[in-house]
């Protein structure tokens, strides 16, 4: 039956467009997919940028180390310690000790570096450093002179020249020289002197001695049990990449990627099969005919299963060696892309891998075998007596098979969720649930579709068949009719439709919720910010106290860290507030138990993801610096969308500088004059104020920049493959109604109105999908709304109109341009042969 197979997919080969354009899509994207993560697991280590040429760099403890039964457990810091001056002083000894010190610097005004870098935030900000650190990276001047006196700088790139003087929340400088720019920071240079003034604590030296005679001073100093010696890392060769800002953000960037990637790997998996499931089963229903034929000619079952089989295994083979072809080609481009973006490394290309393509071609083959089963087995069910059969119904459209898988897909969704929702709810909001879960009620739905199609199409028809013309009721009565039809195209339009408002939604709901508890949360009139990644000194927030009519509640950002279960160590951001009175003034605590008035520095306000959440127990934590304690819980919180963390009082801070100040209005304050007395109070050093509503605004999260591509790239699959099918579907349809076509035009119906009926027949059948995959994305959202109901952050659901109408739209223009242009060329075919 191998020959016949291919004797039939080259007469049929139009039928079998669509699944081998589907499936080298998803191979090819599985080439490229695999390609990129066999790329960033190799990827060689990051080297050192700012100490590449430093000899050694000794960096004071900056990781949390905690021994359990299962190994040690390890954190990074929130507040790395400092080198002990007695270490230091030993140091000395060995050679020059260079302080290094890095603090932002943010230029007033339009001017500063116009590109971004991995060092800065953005157009405007600059890394502030001492002089005396610039030949480590090797910093050489390209014009000017090194800084003299305190308002002087030497800046990175040609921003700016000797001689101009730029306005910065430093104050004003006056650039005395410049130096080329390495890439990956936007640099300014102070004098020693004045970046010591600038940011007091420094957390790494580099040393000017040999290596070996460096660990041996820090290992005596840990020997005589010098304070804060203990955790205290030398770093050389290769390891002095860790003395850079942000040392992991390679790493963090290439695991995003991967699951970026891995996503769309998985989204192109499920579609493909999707789309080559549907192609299939509708060939085979279109040939039903012809299978009968075969069987009456004396053609087994089995043969005609293995023929189905036969034609998958022919398109399978061709269409993913053409997809590991296109994959080898887009990969490079791909990755010069993301670069680009700034989703990877710029340092991240495509490297040399087989493996990646045999994943690509034995997956596409697998997916082109796993969507044909179900229509081999149905082929191989065909009487012969479907030589016989011409009628234009359909039935028998729900077999047993399919009620069994549509219902318990179903089912399995439907417990899970109701599992998820009363075991933890907060689980439905991970990206990797939220993703994966709608695909359960897509497969559900397109098994289930030809019970509601006829329903859905009459019911969306009900107004067009009642006006004047005949058009709305033959559309009606087709799309009603044709239940096989009607679901093949409507299946593609409700994956799409229900990608679309599932995930998009889930997003927008998701933030919402966030926002919500960020503007519930706030009380104050007035937020005061510092700089970011600075903080306000002990003269700013006495000045900010000295405003008339202002009641302050300063708060730092710190973290603390817990042992779950005795195994996971795990982190939770915290505030540090100055006292629980000021604290209730400006907040509004999601409280589930306790009061806020109880806190002190013995005690700490936690929220219900804590293992320990019962008020008056102890908890064993450690605070930002490593510094291990035994607090009392006074409160615990409500979990909501798991970003309330923790609050602990200034005492267990661990030194974190005040960076943020809610500022509440005494009785009978004029908000005004408070406002003015606020901005000149914090103006000089940098600061920020702004109004409550504001600030809550601009703090709300909002989802990142990998996870909007990830979701617009999967969202551009889906509506692609779409596409594929729409189009394939209703080529062959629309050629199949060749004789039912030809019978309206000898009843009377002009070219014209033969259109205009085909065209409402895509419109009714894109719209019946839409309906679907709405009814699926709103199952969704209300799974995602109860979860956050349960967590206490209760929220509406987002629909996001916009983009299910704009995918919805698409699929109508596609459905009905390829129905008219089938139709169009029929026409004119059946118009010559007449003439």
């Amino acid at each position: 039956m191998l020959t016949t197979a291919l004797h039939t997919l080259r007469a049929r080969w139009p039928a079998f467009i669509g699944s081998f354009i589907a499936l080298s899509l998803g191979a090819a994207l599985l080439t490229v997919t695999g390609l990129a993560l066999a790329s960033s697991l190799d990827a060689a280590k990051r080297t050192p940028e700012r100490f590449a040429a430093a000899p050694v760099v000794v960096r004071g403890q900056d990781t949390l180390r905690v021994h359990t039964p299962s190994g040690e457990r390890t954190k990074e810091l929130a507040r790395p310690r400092p080198v002990p001056d007695a270490l230091t002083a030993r140091l000395k000894d060995l050679g020059p000790v260079v302080e290094d010190r890095s603090f932002p610097v943010r230029v007033h005004g339009s001017r500063g570096p116009g590109d971004r870098s991995p060092g800065s935030r953005g157009p405007g900000d600059l890394i502030g450093h001492p002089w005396s650190t610039a030949a480590f990276a090797p910093y050489r001047i390209d014009a000017g002179r090194a800084p003299r006196a305190a308002d002087e700088v030497v800046v990175t790139g040609g921003w700016a020249a000797p001689g101009d003087r730029v306005r910065t929340d430093r104050g004003t400088l006056r650039v005395v020289g410049t130096v080329p720019r390495l890439g990956f920071e936007d640099a300014v240079f102070f004098t020693d002197a004045r970046a010591a003034r600038l940011s007091p604590v420094s957390v790494q030296l580099a040393v000017d001695a040999e290596v070996s005679a460096v660990r041996e001073a820090v290992r005596d100093a840990v020997r005589d049990s010098v304070p804060g010696s203990a955790g205290v890392r030398v770093l050389a060769g290769d390891d002095r990449r860790y003395a850079d800002a942000d040392p992991d953000r390679d790493r963090e960037a290439l695991t995003a990627l991967n699951a970026l990637f891995g996503t769309a790997g998985g989204v192109s998996a499920f579609v493909s099969v999707f789309v080559v499931a549907s192609t299939f089963a509708f060939a085979v229903a279109q040939r039903r005919r012809e299978f009968g034929l075969l069987r009456t000619a004396g053609a087994t079952p089995g043969q005609l299963r293995r023929m189905v089989l036969g034609e998958a295994l022919a398109v399978g083979v061709l269409a993913s060696a053409t997809g590991c072809l296109l994959g080898a080609y887009a990969a490079p481009h791909l990755a010069a892309q993301v670069v680009e973006e700034g989703l990877a490394p710029a340092w991240f290309t495509i490297g040399e891998h087989t493996w990646p393509y045999h994943m690509a071609f034995w997956t596409g083959l697998a997916v082109a075998l796993c969507g044909a089963t179900a229509a081999a087995w149905r082929a191989g069910r065909t009487s012969p007596v479907e030589a016989l059969r011409e009628a234009s119904a359909d039935t028998g459209t729900m077999t047993r098979g399919r009620w069994v898988c549509g219902a318990g897909l179903l089912l399995t969704a439907l417990v899970t969720l109701v599992v998820a929702l009363a075991g933890d709810p907060g689980d439905l909001l991970h990206r990797k649930t939220y993703v994966s879960r709608p695909m359960l009620l897509i497969a559900a739905a397109a098994l289930l579709a030809p019970v509601v199609v006829r329903p859905s199409a009459r019911l969306l028809t009900w107004l067009p068949a009642r006006l004047p013309g005949a058009t709305g009721l033959l559309a009606r009565e087709n799309t009603a009719a044709g239940v096989r039809r009607t679901a093949a195209v409507a299946a593609p339009v409700l994956v799409t439709v229900a990608l679309a408002g599932s995930l998009l939604g889930a997003v927008a709901t998701l933030d919402e919720a966030k926002a919500a508890e960020v503007r519930e949360r706030t009380a104050a009139a007035f937020v005061v910010t510092a700089p970011s990644g600075t903080g306000f000194d002990a003269a700013a927030v006495d000045r900010l106290r000295a405003v008339p009519g202002a009641e302050v509640s300063p708060t730092s950002s710190t973290a603390v860290y817990a042992l779950e279960d005795g195994v996971a160590l795990i982190r939770s951001d915290a505030r540090a507030v100055a006292g629980p009175g000021a604290l209730t003034a400006t907040t509004r605590l999601p409280l589930a138990a306790g009061k806020v008035a109880d806190l002190d520095d013995r005690s700490i306000i936690v929220n219900e993801e804590w293992a320990e959440h019962t008020v008056g127990r102890s908890v064993r934590i450690w605070l930002g610096d490593g510094t291990r304690k035994t607090l009392r819980v006074a409160a615990v919180m409500h979990t909501g969308t798991g970003d309330n963390g923790v609050y602990v009082t200034a005492a267990n801070a661990a030194g974190a500088p005040v960076d943020r100040v809610d500022v509440a209005l005494a009785d009978g304050a004029d908000a005004d004059a408070v406002a003015a007395g606020l901005r000149g109070a914090v103006t000089p050093v940098g600061g920020r104020v702004a109004s409550g509503d504001e600030w809550a605004a601009a703090a709300s999260p909002g989802s990142r920049g990998t996870t909007r591509a990830g979701l617009f790239l999967v969202l551009g699959i889906a509506l692609l493959y779409t596409g594929i099918s729409v189009v394939n579907t209703m080529l062959t349809a629309t050629s199949d109604r060749a004789r039912e076509l030809t019978v309206l035009r000898l009843t009377g119906a002009t070219d014209r109105q033969v259109l205009r009926l085909l065209a409402v027949e895509s419109l009714t059948v894109t719209a019946v999908g839409a309906l679907l995959g709405l009814l699926v994305a709103g199952l969704n959202l209300a799974g995602m709304a109860a979860a956050l109901h349960l967590l206490t952050a209760p929220v509406t659901p987002v629909v996001p109109w916009t983009a299910v109408t704009t995918t919805a739209a698409i699929c109508a223009a596609l459905t009905t341009a390829a129905a008219l242009t089938s139709a169009t060329l029929l026409l004119r075919r059946r118009a010559v042969a007449r003439e």
